[in-house]
């Protein structure tokens, strides 16, 4: 069975909640971006380089500007980790 195959037999909603609970990504981000994904964060100034933790499904878990207490957390959590780029 193919990846195509799986896909076509999972609904939109099956997809949106794959690996949730199970899975999280760490995300380098700059401080530009903060806002869009954590809106209760404090404003910072421009140009600073922070690491994010989000479950599978998108939701935001933590913001930190040390990439190891992504990590921390996510095995508290339990989770998986994937690293965006």
């Amino acid at each position: 069975m193919g990846l195509k195959d799986i896909s076509s037999s999972l609904s939109k909603n099956d997809l949106a909640h794959l690996g949730e609970g199970e899975i999280g990504y760490i995300r380098k981000m700059r401080s530009e971006e903060v806002s869009r994904c954590f809106p209760e964060a404090p404003e910072m100034g421009p140009g600073i380089d922070l690491w994010a933790l989000f479950g599978a499904d998108g939701t935001p878990i933590l913001l930190t500007d040390n990439r190891s207490s992504t990590f921390f957390k996510a095995a508290e959590d339990d989770l998986k980790t994937v690293t965006l780029h």
